[in-house]
């Protein structure tokens, strides 16, 4: 892998303000605190909030706008409810509308973009209540509903899923919405009695209001508002189950029989027989494991089809699930290494997990691979090794795959970590390669940013410079941004 050589670049720009009225601007207000109520009754999560507890539980309103009014309450009253058992953390709303009849719902597709564009209710869970990591799900008055996982309040893993149950109804104001999420479907830190960062999200796309919680300013686009995990409320009173060790199989079974006449010599009823599975397993509630043995990728959902009209190399995300849980943390200098939009364009990748069991768009079978991520003593760290085995119809013979990734939060929205890389040599190609690099990224106030990183690789046989470096500051700010 050769990184190319990036000069340190600090693009900036200024924007004035436009030249009219504006309404004058509510005071920003401090994050609420809410809690958490235990049920012990069962819940069902039909779309109907007909248990008793939603009668006796008073519910969370005053929801605020990013759009279009920043800061004005909300034009449309929003009630929500977030309850907990041993097993489940609900979160439920009543959302009502002035004129129902302008609703807008029309998307069932999972994880769909266009999920944005129609009436929405959202939660964002943090529940390392560290201010910058988190869990996003939502969903549409008709069901619709997508999840994501956020890194450092980057962009979202919309690829990731886990699961977690929802459903919506009607009512004679509005509509109403349920979700129930599994704890086995989080990561939160240890103990019983849990402190997460929480933000609520209503959109009523009509109006093209965005209300939440707890307020975002409007510098940040509508879409990444939700993403702002420094800007979440507390959630308090939240007891997790004990702590059990989670194990998760995944065992698979392909065969099949194939006749080809068409080849030299010809087969005839030629037996094949494949097994393998993956194993997730919950070191703790805050480390996962991932074990895959004779991979199948299968049921990986296949990649849109682009056309490339330019000299430049097409981008296809990673969407196969044992790479996807956790990407964020290998994320380098803001690049996913699952192919996020994450970062500004010029940063380099130092680890695309595409790289792994695929060449020049033909698939190459992975024998095993293991790779553990999530936090502990206080860093994030990931590692990963993957061996990729022989495929003669592209060239490749056996590899094997090294990542090694740790990062420190530092202050109250910054980092520094340090990565590394390394790919056996193969056949045909330039000798072993080795990556090697350290980032760092400082969030100051509400809308400064600073990242910088520096990094190398080494090929045996190759000589030259592949060393890359950058520093890059943002302010965005509603009036002014460099």
């Amino acid at each position: 892998m050769r990184t190319p050589f990036a000069a340190v670049a600090c693009a900036a720009s200024l924007v004035f303000p436009a030249l009219a009225f504006a309404q004058p601007q509510a005071p920003r207000q401090p994050a609420p605190a809410i809690a958490a109520h235990r049920t012990d009754a069962p819940i069902r999560i039909d779309g109907k909030l007909d248990e008793a507890i939603y009668q006796t539980t008073a519910p969370v309103s005053g929801f605020v706008q990013q759009e279009p009014d920043e800061y004005q309450p909300a034009t449309e009253k929003t009630e929500a409810w977030i309850f907990f058992d041993d097993r489940n953390v609900y979160v439920s709303a009543r959302c009502w509308e002035s004129h129902p009849e302008r609703r807008v719902a029309n998307e069932m597709r999972r994880d769909t973009t266009q999920l944005r564009q129609n009436d929405t209710f959202a939660v964002l869970f943090d529940t390392f209540h560290d201010k910058r990591n988190g869990y996003l799900f939502y969903a549409n008055a008709i069901g619709g509903m997508s999840d994501s996982q956020i890194t450092d309040e980057g962009p979202p893993n919309n690829d990731w899923n886990t699961l977690w149950y929802v459903r919506t109804g009607d009512f004679d104001g509005g509509w109403v919405i349920e979700m129930a999420i599994p704890f086995k479907s989080l990561r939160y830190q240890p103990g019983r009695d849990q402190t997460w960062g929480i933000n609520l999200r209503r959109v009523v796309r009509w109006k093209n209001e965005w209300s939440y919680l707890a307020q975002v300013p409007r510098a940040l686009t509508t879409f990444r508002g939700i993403l702002k995990v420094s800007s979440a409320g507390t959630l308090t009173g939240l007891q997790a189950p004990a702590s059990g060790r989670a194990i998760e199989v995944k065992p698979y079974v392909l065969t099949g029989v194939s006749t080809d006449t068409t080849v030299v010599p010809k087969v005839s009823g030629h037996g094949r027989l494949n097994v393998g599975g993956d194993v997730k397993y919950a070191i703790t509630q805050s480390l996962v494991a991932d074990l895959t043995v004779k991979t199948d990728f299968a049921q990986v959902e296949v990649d849109e089809q682009q056309v490339n009209l330019t000299r430049f190399n097409l981008f296809f995300p990673e969407k196969r699930e044992f790479f996807l849980e956790g990407a964020g943390i290998f994320a380098f200098a803001g690049r996913a290494s699952a192919g996020l939009a994450a970062g500004s364009g010029d940063t380099p990748y130092l680890f695309f997990t595409r790289h792994i069991g695929l060449d020049g768009g033909s698939e190459v079978p992975l024998n095993a691979g293991g790779r553990v991520a999530g936090k502990a003593a206080g860093f994030t760290l990931g590692a990963l090794n993957v061996e990729t085995g022989n495929e003669p119809a592209v060239g490749e013979t056996a590899a094997n795959f090294t990542v090694l990734r740790a990062k420190r939060d530092i202050f109250r929205r910054s980092s520094i970590g340090g990565m590394y890389t390394h790919r056996t040599s193969t056949t045909g190609k330039v000798g072993a390669n080795d990556g090697f690099g350290v980032d760092a990224s400082f969030g100051f106030y509400q809308n400064i940013r600073i990242d910088t990183y520096l990094a190398s690789t080494r090929s045996t046989g190759r000589v030259g410079d592949d060393t890359s470096y950058r520093g890059f500051l943002d302010y965005n700010a509603d009036k002014y941004g460099v």
